[in-house]
C-alpha cells in the first residue's frame, strides 16, 4: 500500500496528478497504488469533490 496524503486538499491534488500523469482511470490508479476506490471517493466528496470519468479526475 502506497503512503497517500491524509489532509483531503492535498490528497486532492495528489490523486489528480497520478490520474493526469500516470493513469487512465481511478479504478487503476487504486489497484496500482494499493488503496481502496471507496476510501478514496468519500474523503474526496467530504470537501465537495466527485470523480468525472470523462474528464479522469476530481472536479
Amino acid at each position: 500500500m502506497t503512503n497517500i496524503p491524509k489532509d483531503p486538499v492535498i490528497l486532492l491534488s495528489y490523486m489528480n496528478t497520478q490520474l493526469r500523469d500516470f493513469y487512465p482511470s481511478l479504478k487503476d490508479c487504486c489497484q496500482s497504488l494499493g488503496i481502496k476506490e471507496e476510501d478514496i471517493i468519500h474523503t474526496l466528496s467530504s470537501i465537495d469533490y466527485h470523480y468525472n470519468r470523462e474528464k479522469n479526475q476530481f472536479i
